[in-house]
């Protein structure tokens, strides 16, 4: 009796193919830097959201922030993450020039707020607010999120008081995202010492 193998429709290097190729893209999309794409000059999009520091939560409006002076707004993917974790750091330590300078720093990502509320504390060193945003909404305002990721890129802008973007910086590592903001807001308070305060509009809640 004659015997005929049939070849299976997929075979092992046929699967493993393609999930390699979808891990490669993954990887590609979680690890390679992102551009910040709202231009300088251009409106920042008002927004409010859950914020904590050290541990207290609070509701954070961007409008009522830029009143007291221009602000550091920055994405980064996940708490307790080695990247995230180096650039908390990094912010942390900086505060007091920002304070220096008359602006506030707010970190967004699209952590939980438990998971928030520990990170401000353990790693922001209650110097500074994190905000959540959990669907990545504001980050899909500010174009700082991963494509196909609920994840936003690690970007950082700096927000004059009128509301205007004076500065936006999107790279993977954690280092430069402090200097060159501080950068853009000595560049910026040494244009605008004398400048008059400004209306914003009221956030839409």
């Amino acid at each position: 009796m004659r015997y005929f193998y049939r070849r299976p429709r997929w075979s092992l290097p046929g699967l493993c193919l393609p999930l390699l190729g979808i891990m490669a893209f993954a990887g590609f999309v979680c690890f390679s830097p992102a551009r910040a794409a709202l231009p300088v000059g251009s409106q920042a999009p008002l927004f409010n959201a859950q914020a904590t520091r050290n541990g207290s939560e609070f509701s954070f409006h961007l409008a009522d922030a830029l009143r007291q002076g221009p602000v550091v707004l920055y994405f980064y993917p996940a708490a307790f993450t080695r990247g995230c974790t180096i650039e908390a750091h990094d912010f942390a330590d900086a505060m007091d020039q920002y304070k220096a300078l008359g602006a506030s720093v707010i970190g967004v990502s699209t952590d939980d707020m438990p998971t928030l509320d520990r990170f401000s504390v353990s790693e922001g060193h209650g110097r500074f607010p994190v905000a959540a945003d959990p669907q990545g909404q504001i980050a899909r305002m500010y174009d700082s999120r991963l494509p196909l990721l609920n994840r936003a890129s690690r970007t950082s802008y700096v927000i004059a008081p009128d509301g205007k973007v004076i500065y936006a910086y999107s790279a993977l590592s954690p280092s430069g995202h402090v200097s060159k903001t501080l950068d853009a807001l000595r560049q910026w308070h040494a244009a605008h010492d004398h400048a008059s305060p400004v209306s914003l509009p009221t956030a839409v809640k």
